[in-house]
């Protein structure tokens, strides 16, 4: 079997050139391409990652399972899987895309995957799609805490969630505020457990009681008003209960958008009436809008990029420490759509 070697020495070029031209990862000139081609079929060579699955019995593929019953990909979203194929790519690995339903799961399916390992987000309580994974002895990492019986010992990869809401909240208290309405993610995941969990400890810590009404959980991705979260709730809890409320806290920019429709239809305004913060948006419209929203910058990319090294440490690619539960920085990032809370609102 032909080597990159002999490939590179046929073509004329260096062997990095060769792997260029195969991995795609710098632009190599047309001329210089056809060369490598051409040499390549010259010599029945086959490209290392493809090779090495021939060798090893691997697939040289890793999946990534993401729940939605929409086709929506938010900016989280797509910049999460960047970091995974970018940082895939570099160890010769291939990502396939899976977004089927953690409901829909069948052990049949997920059992045939032609992948060597996967990287599961968004995981929820006692997830399906996490226990046939490991039913089925593939190797995995999830971004999101578990919540499933006997795996507590799985490698994950994370923001530190309860320190997010730590830190919002502190900083909305620091500027008044009281009446709060939290639109949290779907109330199954893990995130909005951990996120709940927060809210309510740090509340109670500053002596703010906790109300239903001040937590909201997003609906499932198949439900109706799925597209609608945030506006409903805002618009009911201001306008039908007459509830005072001077701060929002918002899951993504889609309900921060939606919630901020409402607040408009109800005669009001940001900030001047109600501060928004966003914990999960799109950074570069976020500054785009009126008002500017405050959120947090939670490093899709990073999450995706790391999730990938734990899985190639797992699959026995990459040797050296790594921790189990690895926790991605996460930053506040202040614009205009929150201030002090207006002095007519009080207690």
């Amino acid at each position: 079997m032909a080597k990159i070697d002999d490939v590179a020495r046929l073509a004329g070029v260096s062997k990095g050139t060769v792997s260029n031209v195969f991995s795609q990862k710098r632009p190599t000139s047309k001329k210089v391409t056809e060369r490598v081609l051409n040499a390549s079929k010259e010599l029945n060579y086959v490209p290392n990652h493809i090779a090495r699955s021939l060798v090893t019995k691997k697939t040289m593929a890793i999946g990534l399972t993401i729940p939605h019953g929409h086709f929506f990909f938010s900016v989280f979203h797509n910049q999460f899987i960047n970091g995974v194929v970018l940082e895939a790519s570099i160890y010769g690995y291939r990502v396939l895309l899976d977004m089927i339903a953690a409901e829909e799961v069948k052990t049949p399916s997920l059992a045939s995957y032609p992948i060597d390992g996967a990287i599961v987000l968004g995981p929820t309580v006692e997830d399906k799609r996490i226990q046939m994974l490991h039913q089925n002895q593939l190797p995995f990492v999830t971004v999101g805490k578990i919540m499933s019986d006997g795996l507590p010992n799985e490698l994950t990869v994370n923001n530190d969630n309860k320190q997010i809401i730590r830190d919002i909240c502190e900083y909305l208290i620091e500027l008044g505020h009281r009446h709060m309405v939290f639109l949290n993610a779907g109330k199954r995941m893990t995130v909005s457990i951990e996120r709940t969990e927060s809210f309510v400890h740090i509340l109670e810590e500053n002596g703010i009681d906790v109300k239903p009404y001040m937590i909201h959980y997003k609906p499932e991705l198949q439900s109706e008003k799925y597209m609608t979260y945030g506006y409903d709730e805002i618009f009911r809890v201001i306008g039908t209960m007459k509830r005072q409320v001077t701060a929002i806290i918002a899951d993504d920019d889609r309900t921060a958008l939606s919630a901020l429709n409402a607040i408009k239809d109800l005669g009001l305004s940001v900030p001047e009436d109600i501060s928004l913060f966003v914990i999960c948006g799109d950074l570069s419209i976020m500054h785009q809008m009126t008002p500017s929203l405050t959120g947090m910058d939670l490093q899709p990319s990073e999450l995706g990029a790391q999730s990938v090294r734990l899985l190639m440490h797992k699959l026995g690619v990459l040797e050296g420490e790594f921790s189990h539960n690895l926790i991605i920085k996460s930053n506040m990032i202040e614009r205009s759509s929150c201030q002090v809370v207006p002095r007519l609102c009080t207690d």
